[in-house]
């Protein structure tokens, strides 16, 4: 299933990824203390929609709502990159890294390790054929 957020959507799973099942004050505070202030009523409301969509999902705690994260990480990351990948890029994962090595802020220590990991699949790739 393809995995889709908005901008705000996204800076509240994150906090549901970092801190575990949270209320939403604790959402709240979490977004607070990153520069990103919202009133109370707007995080439950985006935490309502994000389980409507089958993304979160609660459990009562006394009269609070504990809100986790159904979505993992990983899968958001997948399917964000294959929309970006698609979409910006041309399904071209070539692209991709040509973009990302000619950035300005890629260090040298990045750029070494993206090679050592390209080699480390080239070589994988060449033990499977």
């Amino acid at each position: 299933m393809a995995v889709a957020f908005t901008d705000r959507e996204l800076d509240l799973m994150a906090v549901l990824w970092d801190l575990g099942p949270s209320t939403a004050a604790e959402v709240r505070v979490a977004l607070a203390d990153q520069g990103v202030d919202l009133a109370y009523n707007t995080v439950l409301t985006l935490l309502r929609i994000l389980e409507d969509k089958g993304h979160v999902d609660h459990a009562e705690e006394g009269r609070a709502h504990r809100f986790r994260a159904v979505v993992k990480r990983e899968e958001a990351k997948a399917s964000a990159l294959t929309r970006t990948l698609d979409r910006m890029f041309g399904g071209s994962a070539e692209a991709l890294v040509v973009e990302l090595v000619q950035r300005p802020a890629g260090s040298k220590k990045d750029l070494k390790r993206l090679r050592r990991i390209i080699k480390d699949q080239l070589q994988f790739r060449r033990s499977l054929a």
